[in-house]
């Protein structure tokens, strides 16, 4: 493997920085809003005073960003410069102590005799390539170890521009697709059988889906952002979708069901994704990004993750035997076995799910093979109503969530699949879905605000322009709308865990990612790869659905890490964002239906259907729809409480933690940004006046 060559790369201030001993101290975006943390790590709210150096190194003092990793020496004096950086330690990890606050103040302070304030110390000797290959933590940017101490900015072994050979990128990118793949194909699991679907539908859903992906993050790196991100079927767009899909107007159709409801959500994404799209190139996205910080993401994305509670475990209970066996298989590897490494690799850290799904799926084929779901005289494809022996009534539902059956999953798949655009038919325009569409793209955005920031601390040497982020976004509703055309079922947008991707595989190449988009992509023309993902059990895709929200929940509360999460102001807004996030969709959820009432939805599917007896009730049917529809979804109530409580409340910059992106101005003078987030082919010198969508 050739190793990259980092000589060749312009980067503000010196690179690869000097391994620091010391605390991580005020980031880029931290100096430009004034923010001065008590300490640094995750918290920055707490009330133990300002962290300090260990005594051997308290005569040393410098400031390194936390964004670009640089060590900023101190004041000259005399023309002379007032230090060195400080010897590395030998320790790989450096742990710091906390002593009260007026004495780290002082250490700061320029000496009166006119004395440099810091003790020169001898610059490291350790070549490059050994600091930045050494041993790293698998944790995201600037957090705190298991005892709670801080930990520095884990280094990447392959940075955004960074291209170390052909077989090498292309490992590691179908690493990063593979390690993904339970994003990629739960939600078109979930949704298909809603439809009415048969296996040989979801099975060319799939094949579209796994399409559409690597076609549009091909997109989303080129033109884009430009950041390692995969685009996908997002689990925001998930819960409308259901909504939708359990709309009183489909509840009596039997034939063509899929087909119908699929091209309804063909139109509805259609016209919300070229809303996000004008939303993003022409620069309203950039005054939307002056209203969301940390704390506006931090509610979001985790009230996404939450509103699935209701399917995960009631549907994972009709067949126990595997669905919890997944799930504590996926967190045997994701937790107890994270640490363990495979030729350099943290292999069941990274490949977790796959691992997790291939273990279970073996399983309940075995099982399903010798018999244990099958009873006599019983056929799982007659309806529960038609079957006439209260034997085969009584043992449907486990043979419906607990049967592998992949021989008519695979038998009714071809071999090769091209997706083409309107398979389904002409999508259906409605403007009360479209609305509601609208409406989620918004919340898309600002889901993806959060991860662009998260990402570009990890692979770029600075945060992206505001230009840069309203042409992602842009970008992000083209997505969406080919994904519309083409009949994903749902919209797409960048994938929340990426960053959790980008941080364990630590592989941050725009190569890699797109050598994996080009592996998806021929993957998805095999129709039998789509086939057998098809005959998933539903007990397993309940299962998967449970780990993907804890981990889309826990993402989202990780942006506190930008913010001050001690702060009582952020926690009493995330706390009412969360708790009425679920709380007023219940409200709706159960508003006007009778103890009584039989309802002609399953259980786990009745927080989607507020639309048919919300508290809206006027004249005009269509609003009542949107009204109710809207209001029932968990992550536009908490997105909305949210942006407001965090822009009417008092706060400091530095208590919201924020998001300062890069100057348009610096960004062009900066060789390293432009070449991060420059267009390809000359593109760029299209967009070089038109300020909202370049650099």
């Amino acid at each position: 493997m050739s190793a990259p060559d980092h000589n060749t790369r312009q980067r503000s201030g010196p690179w690869p920085p000097e391994p620091d001993t010391r605390a991580t101290l005020p980031s880029y975006w931290a100096k430009r809003t004034g923010f001065k943390p008590k300490f640094s790590g995750e918290t920055n709210a707490s009330d133990s005073g300002q962290m300090t150096l260990q005594p051997k190194q308290r005569e040393a003092q410098a400031s390194p960003g936390l964004e670009a990793g640089q060590v900023r020496s101190s004041p000259a004096v005399n023309g002379e410069a007032g230090g060195e950086k400080v010897k590395p330690s030998p320790h790989k990890e450096h742990r710091v102590r906390f002593q009260e606050p007026d004495v780290a103040s002082k250490r700061s302070v320029p000496s009166t005799n006119m004395q440099a304030p810091v003790t020169p110390a001898k610059k490291s000797s350790r070549p490059r390539s050994s600091r930045r290959h050494e041993q790293m933590i698998d944790v995201l940017p600037q957090v705190a170890d298991d005892n709670g101490l801080a930990s520095r900015r884990p280094r990447m072994k392959y940075e955004l521009r960074d291209s170390p050979g052909l077989v090498p990128i292309g490992l590691y990118g179908m690493q990063h697709f593979v390690s993904m793949l339970g994003s990629l194909i739960v939600i078109p699991l979930v949704i298909v059988p809603a439809m009415g679907g048969t296996q040989g539908d979801a099975s060319a859903v799939i094949s579209t889906v796994l399409f559409m992906s690597g076609v549009t993050t091909l997109l989303h790196t080129t033109f884009g952002s430009r950041l390692p991100l995969v685009q996908g079927p997002s689990f925001v767009y998930l819960a409308p979708a259901l909504a939708i899909i359990n709309s009183p107007e489909f509840q009596g159709l039997n034939e063509n069901k899929f087909k119908h409801i699929m091209k309804e959500l063909q139109g509805a994404v259609i016209i919300g994704s070229a809303f996000q799209f004008l939303f993003g190139y022409t620069g309203l996205m950039s005054l939307l990004a002056r209203l969301i910080s940390p704390v506006v993401v931090c509610s979001t994305i985790s009230a996404v993750g939450l509103s699935f509670f209701s399917y995960g475990f009631p549907v994972l209970g009709k067949c126990l035997e595997i669905g919890v066996v997944q799930i504590i298989a996926v967190i045997v590897f994701s937790l107890h076995l994270r640490k363990i490494s495979v030729l350099g690799h943290r292999v069941f850290l990274i490949f977790a799910v796959p691992l997790g799904l291939a273990i279970t799926w073996a399983t309940a084929f075995l099982l399903t093979e010798a018999g244990a779901y099958s009873y006599k005289g019983c056929d799982i494809s007659i309806p529960a109503s038609n079957m006439v022996s209260d034997h085969c009534r009584n043992h449907v539902t486990r043979m419906k969530h607990c049967r592998v059956d992949t021989y008519h999953a695979l038998k009714s798949s071809p071999w090769f699949r091209f997706p083409y655009p309107l398979q389904w038919g002409t999508p259906v325009f409605h403007w009360k879905v479209a609305v509601v569409m609208c409406v989620v793209s918004l919340v898309s955005s600002a889901d993806s605000v959060g991860t662009y920031h998260a990402s570009s601390l990890l692979v770029a040497s600075k945060p992206p322009t505001p230009g840069v982020l309203s042409r992602g976004i842009g970008l992000e509703g083209l997505s969406s709308l080919l994904a519309g055309l083409w009949g994903t079922g749902t919209g797409f947008t960048t994938l929340t865990e990426n960053v959790h991707t980008i941080a364990a595989t630590k592989m941050g190449s725009r190569r890699a990612v797109e050598l994996g988009a080009f592996f998806l992509i021929v993957l998805s023309l095999v129709g039998k790869v789509g086939g057998l993902i098809a005959s998933i059990p539903e007990v397993m895709v309940a299962a998967l659905l449970c780990f993907m929200c804890a981990m889309v929940t826990a993402l989202g509360l990780s942006n506190l890490r930008y913010s001050e999460a001690g702060s009582s102001r952020n926690v009493i807004i995330i706390g009412l964002s969360l708790v009425l996030s679920l709380s007023i969709p219940a409200y709706f959820e159960q508003y006007g239906i009778s103890p009584n009432s039989n309802l002609s939805v399953p259980s786990y599917f009745q927080p989607y259907i507020g639309a048919s007896h919300g508290p809206f009730r006027s004249r005009y049917g269509g609003l009542n729809y949107v009204g109710n529809t809207v209001l029932s979804q968990h992550m536009v109530i908490a997105f909305v409480v949210a942006v407001v409580l965090d822009n009417t409340v008092p706060g400091s910059k530095r208590e919201r933690g924020v998001y300062d992106w890069t100057d348009a101005e610096a960004a062009r003078s900066e060789p390293s940004v432009a070449k991060d987030y420059g267009l390809p082919f000359r593109v760029g010198k299209v967009f070089r006046g038109v300020k909202w969508v370049g650099l």
